[in-house]
């Protein structure tokens, strides 16, 4: 059977697929890390963990705190379906030739605003509030901004988010700066952390 114009003209987006997969996979990797550490506390809150290398950079006090738990259970949790999730749009984008329905785009960014919404909230607390960079929460941090920036302006500029074709047109090109405002955000919350911890010199102190 032929495919019908519309499928034919479809270019199927396995750079976001490949991503999305190996973004989720960290981003999972890292949540089932920190669920093991939280395992571990809730076994023996005076457990040595791995991800403990000093006052400044540790795990235990993210995990044990109320941050640690904003709806009740381990955010570890939430990182885990989030993720899995994420592999799964990946895997699906390049099984098939089909386009996802908007609604389901719109469903998805939905989804990786929100974590992106969650893990501001958690960078702010961690460099204001607990004073500790958390290494696993970090690497969270670093997948989590550009799924947000790559999901976002892919859906922008393909029209899964209605805009008028001009609009359309700057997204397209601000998709091929992704990595540079990756980046951007990178040395913000690098340089707001070096403000209030001054973590480059107590890293490791």
């Amino acid at each position: 059977m032929s495919a019908s114009p519309a499928e034919a003209a479809y270019r199927r987006p396995t750079a976001l697929a490949v991503f999305l997969i190996i973004a989720g996979l960290i981003g999972f990797s890292a949540a089932f890390a920190l669920t093991l550490d939280k395992i571990h506390l809730l076994q023996d809150p005076n457990a040595q963990l791995s991800c403990n290398f000093s006052v400044l950079v540790g795990c235990a006090k993210n995990l044990n705190s109320w941050q640690g738990e904003l709806l009740g259970f381990p955010n570890p949790l939430l990182g885990l379906a989030g993720w899995t999730a994420t592999i799964a749009v990946g895997v699906g984008l390049l099984a098939t030739r089909a386009r996802f329905a908007r609604w389901y785009w719109i469903a998805f960014n939905v989804g990786v605003l929100l974590a992106l919404v969650l893990v501001i909230f958690l960078i702010t607390e961690s460099i204001t509030v607990l004073n500790v960079l958390c290494p696993w929460c970090m690497v969270t941090w670093l997948v989590t901004i550009p799924t947000f920036w790559v999901v976002t302006l892919y859906n922008l500029k393909e029209g899964n988010i209605p805009l008028p074709e001009r609009a359309r047109g700057v997204f397209r090109t601000l998709y091929g700066w992704v990595p540079l405002i990756t980046i951007v955000c990178y040395a913000i919350v690098a340089i707001l952390a070096q403000i209030q911890l001054d973590w480059i010199h107590r890293a490791f102190v």
